[in-house]
C-alpha cells in the first residue's frame, strides 16, 4: 500500500524578483507533466491568489503509479524556488514500511525524514495486528 499527501508552492526562484514569463512557461511544463501522468487520484496545479501551486493525494496498491516523488524531483529542479511536503506511507519499504516519511521540497532539493508525529505507524495509527 502506498498512501500520500502533499502540497507545492511553486516558485522559479526563492528570491523576490521573478519573472512572470518565465514562471508561466515553468507552470505550463508542469501542467502537461501533470497531464501525461494521468493520475486517477488528486493530482491538481492551479494558480490562487496570483501564485501557482500543486496538491496531490492519493492510496495505491504499490509506489510505482503515479511517480509522486518523481514529480517533488522535477519540480526542484525545474523550479528550485519552491517548497512543499508529500507525506508518504509504503508498506513496501524495507526500510521504512512502518514509518510515514516526510519529503521535503525546498531550495532545489528533495530531502526524506521520518514524520515523528505518526511514526511509527503502528501502534501510533493502527493496533498491532493479533494474528
Amino acid at each position: 500500500m502506498f498512501e500520500y499527501h502533499g502540497w507545492i508552492t511553486v516558485r522559479e526562484t526563492a528570491g523576490e524578483d521573478e519573472d512572470d514569463v518565465r514562471l508561466r512557461h515553468v507552470v505550463d511544463e508542469l501542467q502537461l507533466r501533470i497531464a501525461q501522468m494521468a493520475s486517477p487520484y488528486l493530482l491538481d496545479l492551479r494558480w490562487m491568489n496570483g501564485e501557482p501551486f500543486i496538491h496531490l493525494g492519493g492510496h495505491s496498491n504499490h509506489r510505482s503509479s503515479p511517480d509522486v516523488v518523481g514529480l517533488f524531483e522535477h519540480v526542484a529542479t525545474v523550479a528550485p524556488g519552491s517548497y512543499g511536503l508529500l507525506h508518504v506511507r509504503d508498506d513496501e519499504d524495507p526500510a521504512h514500511g512502518n514509518d510515514m516519511r516526510v519529503l521535503r521540497l525546498a531550495r532545489g532539493t528533495v530531502t526524506q525524514h521520518t514524520e515523528a508525529l505518526l511514526s511509527p505507524c503502528i501502534p501510533t495509527l493502527e493496533d498491532p495486528s493479533t494474528a
